[in-house]
C-alpha cells in the first residue's frame, strides 16, 4: 500500500539544445551518482529507480523506497534533482519518490528489507567466479593478506559450505571460541580474522545439506559471529550462481563483487553468467581479476598456457574495472598448501606484488 507520496517537483532550466543525447540510459547513469543516505551504494544499484521517461528535454523519474523515514526520501529527491538538472539538454525535471511499508525502528535502514548491516564492518566484498578451478580461493586469501599488508583491518569469510578451503590455505584448524555474548569469536592468522564451515566440521566429514540450511548458516556467519571492527570483510563464494550467492545478497548489503577468471574463453563464458547474477541482484561489480595469466620458465621464456589478456578484454567489454593479473608462480601454490600465503612469505617478490597491486586497485575502487 502506498502510504506516502511526494508530489512531482518541476524545475525549468534553460539548457543548450542537445536533446538527441538525452536518453533513459543517460538519466540512469547520472542517477548512479546519488548515494543512498548512510551507504556507499547508489540508488540505481539498490533497485530504487522504477521508471524513467525522457521527451523533448523533460525528464521524469519515479522511485520506490521501503524506508518510512521522510528525511531519507527528501535527501534522495533533492540530490536526484540536482544531478538531473546538470545534464545537457534538460529543460524540465520531475522526480517522484514514493514510500511504502510499516514504520521501522530508529536504526540504520536498509533499502532491502531482508538485509541488515553488520555492526563494525564498513565494507563487505564478495569474491566470485562463474566456474570452479580458476583459483578464486587462492585469490581471496592472498587478497585478504595483501589488504592487511596495506594496513587495512580485514576479515575473510569462507562461504563455500560444501568445499571449504580457507582453513588449509590460511593455516588455521582450531574451532572458534565462544564469547560472553554467546557468539563465535573468529580465529585469526596473518592478521586476518577468519570464519569457515571447515572450522565447524570434523576432518573430511562432508556437509550434505539442502538450500535452506545453507541460507541459515550464511545468515549465522554474520549474526552469530563477533567480527569486531573491520574495514573490509571479504567473502569467498563457491563457484556458480546458486543458494550461497543468493543467500549472501539477501542477508547483507554488499558493497560490490570481485570476479576471478582465467584467460581462456571456456572460463570467460561462465564468468559472464556470474557477472549477470550480480547485476540482477543489484550488486555493483568492483572489477575483474585474471588468474593464471602466464608462466615464466627458469630460462625466462614466457608461456601463455591458457592464453593471455582474455580477462582484461572481457572487463573492457563489460565496462568494468580490470584490477590486475596474476601469473602462474610455484610459490603461490606452495603457500596455499602450507597455510602461509605468498603475500605473507614474500610480499616484495613478483608473486606477492601481483596481489598487492590488485589490493591497492580494489582499495581505490572502494574509496
Amino acid at each position: 500500500m502506498l502510504l506516502t507520496s511526494f508530489p512531482p517537483a518541476l524545475h525549468c532550466v534553460v539548457r543548450p539544445n542537445n536533446l538527441n543525447m538525452l536518453t533513459d540510459e543517460v538519466v540512469k547513469n547520472a542517477l548512479k551518482a546519488v548515494k543512498y543516505p548512510g551507504y556507499n551504494r547508489d540508488i540505481v544499484s539498490f533497485g530504487l529507480v522504477k521508471q524513467i521517461a525522457t521527451k523533448d528535454g523533460t525528464v521524469s523519474v519515479s522511485m520506490q523506497l521501503t524506508t518510512h523515514n521522510p528525511e531519507v526520501a527528501n535527501q534522495i529527491k533533492a540530490e536526484s534533482e540536482r544531478v538531473l538538472q546538470a545534464l545537457p539538454g534538460v529543460s524540465q525535471v520531475h522526480v517522484e519518490v514514493n514510500q511504502h511499508g510499516a514504520p521501522q525502528a530508529a536504526a540504520p535502514q536498509s533499502p532491502w528489507a531482508q538485509q541488515q548491516k553488520v555492526p563494525g564492518i564498513r565494507r563487505i566484498v564478495a569474491v566470485a567466479s562463474g566456474k570452479g578451478g580458476v583459483g578464486k580461493s587462492t585469490v581471496s586469501v592472498n587478497l585478504a593478506c595483501a589488504l592487511q599488508h596495506l594496513g587495512v583491518k580485514v576479515g575473510l569469510l569462507d562461504c563455500d559450505i560444501y568445499g571449504p578451503s580457507i582453513p588449509l590455505m590460511m593455516g588455521v584448524h582450531e574451532r572458534p571460541t565462544i564469547s560472553a555474548e554467546e557468539k563465535m569469536v573468529p580465529p585469526s592468522n596473518h592478521g586476518v580474522k577468519l570464519m569457515s564451515m571447515g572450522f565447524l566440521v570434523e576432518g573430511d566429514q562432508p556437509v550434505i545439506w539442502r538450500g535452506p540450511m545453507i541460507m541459515k548458516t550464511i545468515q549465522q556467519f554474520f549474526s552469530a559471529v563477533e567480527w569486531g571492527d573491520l574495514d573490509i570483510l571479504l567473502v569467498d563464494l563457491p563457484p556458480g550462481t546458486g543458494d550461497a550467492q543468493l543467500s549472501l545478497c539477501q542477508t547483507v548489503p554488499l558493497d560490490g563483487g570481485v570476479i576471478v577468471t582465467t584467460p581462456q574463453e571456456a572460463s570467460l563464458g561462465v564468468v559472464r553468467k556470474g557477472m549477470a547474477m550480480f547485476q540482477k541482484v543489484n550488486v555493483p561489480i568492483l572489477g575483474l581479476v585474471e588468474n593464471m595469466s602466464y608462466f615464466t620458465t627458469p630460462t625466462g621464456e614466457r608461456v601463455e598456457i591458457f592464453g593471455h589478456g582474455g580477462g582484461q578484454a572481457e572487463a573492457a567489454r563489460q565496462n568494468v574495472a580490470f584490477l590486475g593479473e596474476v601469473p602462474l608462480f610455484t610459490e603461490i601454490r606452495e603457500g596455499g598448501d602450507c597455510g602461509v600465503p605468498v603475500v605473507v612469505s614474500a610480499a616484495n617478490q613478483p608473486a606477492g606484488q601481483a596481489f598487492v597491486r590488485i589490493a591497492e586497485a580494489l582499495r581505490q575502487r572502494l574509496a
